[in-house]
């Protein structure tokens, strides 16, 4: 596939990595291209572009950057180059706040996750939550004692959804689908809970796993 990550971070990096590793074609969008001249040299074949030609050359779109600058990010890329396109929305909703004890604060409520707000903005987007609850050094080919964890998803359109779980099998993870966009009401704060131990502890290699 055809894939563009909206960001430049650390978790757009690695994800776009694992897309590279699995023979996807990449365009990496963002604002200013020199901060990922290091990555770019590494990964020759990725191409480095604006964020609207990025979105418009992907045939699925992954959403990398800090949850407060999601939807303007989304319509700095031009909401047409996203329409009726599969968009991973791998954001949190994390305020600046610094940590309460190893529990991060969010600036949206258990009535409306981020999710619903795009959903509703960017009608036309069919967005699926996933990638959103383990650090970037899991994100692709996790290894773990435990065997392959699970990545919870959500999202309105099935076939969107379906897309983002062949992603995920071929990535290493099991899906595990919880519904329409409400279920990001509980999938995002997962963020939250996958951080204490890091904040506590420092440990962050570890993921979850719905055992039945």
């Amino acid at each position: 596939m055809k894939i563009a990550v909206l960001g430049s971070g650390e978790v757009a990096q690695s994800l776009a990595d694992g897309f590279l590793r699995h023979g996807h074609d990449v365009a990496l969008g963002t604002r200013d291209p020199t901060q990922l001249d290091a990555w770019a040299t590494e990964h020759p074949q990725a191409r480095i572009m604006g964020g609207s030609d990025a979105a418009a050359a992907g045939d699925l779109v992954v959403l990398c950057v800090k949850g407060s600058a999601a939807a303007a990010a989304l319509r700095a890329v031009d909401p047409k180059n996203l329409a009726g396109k599969v968009v991973i929305d791998v954001t949190n909703p994390v305020s600046d706040d610094p940590p309460a004890n190893g529990v991060l604060g969010f600036f949206t409520s258990l009535e409306q996750s981020l999710m619903e707000r795009l959903q509703d903005e960017f009608e036309d987007v069919r967005f699926v939550k996933a990638f959103n609850s383990v650090g970037a050094s899991l994100m692709v080919d996790p290894q773990l004692p435990g065997g392959p964890p699970t990545m919870f998803i959500c999202g309105n359109d099935p076939a969107a959804k379906d897309a983002v779980a062949g992603i995920l099998d071929e990535f290493g993870w099991e899906a595990e689908d919880l519904g329409g966009v409400e279920a990001a009401r509980a999938i995002e704060p997962l963020c939250i809970l996958w951080c204490i131990p890091g904040f506590l502890r420092g440990t962050w290699e570890h993921a979850f796993k719905l055992l039945r």
